[in-house]
């Protein structure tokens, strides 16, 4: 049924969770895993324009150790799996977008990412990239919790 699942991460625990359910699912699918880690951009406002190189470099090999991480959780579960992995990092404001770019253009038939179920108003204030990414894609999203 499915052949190709984007596995997107926060590096959170509940990401890590669904990340390795996201496995155990491909490896009965008998499909291959794509794993996703969005990386923030870096953003400053400052009058000091002088320490804006030192700091964005500083954030951007920060940001990239950070995604090193994360993926390599994926790619070791997926291995001792015997799954076929591969794994993509991007910079974007807005994480929804590049989780469902990648899946595209990776040729992923299906999503699974976790929700953190915030509701609420933390719902309202933090918003959930798992919901617009159900609200924005094409390609089904499963959901773990």
């Amino acid at each position: 049924m499915f052949k190709h699942l984007l596995l997107p991460t926060d590096g959170s625990p509940l990401s890590e969770t669904a990340v390795r359910m996201g496995i155990r699912f491909a490896k009965k699918m008998g499909a291959k895993v794509t794993g996703f880690h969005v990386m923030p951009k870096f953003r400053v406002f400052t009058y000091r324009a002088e320490v804006l190189e030192a700091t964005e470099s500083e954030f951007i090999s920060d940001a990239k150790l950070h995604a090193q991480r994360y993926l390599a959780v994926i790619e070791e579960a997926a291995k001792a799996a015997g799954v076929t992995c591969s794994t993509v990092c991007a910079s974007s404001d807005y994480p929804y977008e590049a989780i469902i770019e990648v899946a595209e253009r990776e040729g992923c038939d299906l999503i699974m990412m976790a929700s953190h179920g915030r509701s609420g108003i933390k719902g309202l204030l933090l918003g959930s990239e798992t919901h617009k990414v159900l609200t924005h894609c094409r390609i089904p999203v499963l959901v773990y919790r």
